[in-house]
């Protein structure tokens, strides 16, 4: 998300396209999705090049894929996924290029209910758990950001908690880039949150903070 992107978008405004995104999961959540079969002049336009309205950095897990979840059609999101989705050098590459290339003025960070990466560090924190060796690196990257949760909740309402903690420490982490801070300096940039609800379908954006 560099700021010395060289051409200024003319494209939506964040808030336009959060609508968008929220629009679209409200079809989806009714079953009334608009997308189709993709013509053969869309496959061809999009051959020309991309330009996404929104950037989704979200979980790997296969029930969670974002276009379908925001009734999204081809070459509309530039989506990153990895399990609990995480913030790392290889992420923050692909989120600097969805800025300084694409110019995506919305950035979402969606993680989503019963999130096994998520649950595996809270095993790792609370009973001091070990997970294979890759798996491990990647749990050791959530538990810094896992709220103090209080020991009375169940293990459901443990789980949600720290689901929700670990978007928002994804959120910060990716706000505290010096290229965030810049193009959100600008105005030109809006990062936010959200929980995807999976029985329901309901995607829940999170309440900013400051």
């Amino acid at each position: 998300m560099a700021s010395h992107a060289t051409n200024a978008t003319d494209g939506p405004s964040a808030n336009e396209v959060l609508a968008r995104l929220i629009e679209g999961n409200a079809r989806f959540v009714r079953g009334e999705s608009r997308l189709g079969p993709v013509a053969a002049l869309s496959r061809s336009e999009l051959a020309r090049g991309q330009r996404p309205y929104a950037t989704i950095l979200g979980c790997s897990d296969s029930r969670v894929p974002p276009e379908l979840v925001f009734d999204a059609g081809l070459g509309e999101l530039f989506v990153v996924r990895v399990a609990g989705n995480v913030f790392s050098p290889e992420v923050g590459g692909s989120l600097q290029y969805a800025g300084a290339h694409l110019q995506t003025p919305l950035f979402v960070v969606m993680g989503h209910e019963g999130c096994g990466a998520v649950g595996a560090a809270l095993e790792t924190l609370h009973a001091g758990a070990r997970h294979r060796s890759r798996i491990q690196i990647l749990v050791d990257s959530i538990v810094p950001g896992l709220p103090a949760l209080d020991p009375q909740l169940s293990p459901d309402q443990r789980l949600a908690a720290a689901v929700e903690g670990n978007v928002r420490w994804t959120v910060n982490q990716i706000r505290a880039t010096p290229e965030a801070q810049a193009r959100a300096a600008e105005g030109r940039v809006k990062i936010v949150g959200a929980v995807y609800e999976i029985e329901s379908g309901r995607v829940r954006f999170l309440p900013e903070q400051v």
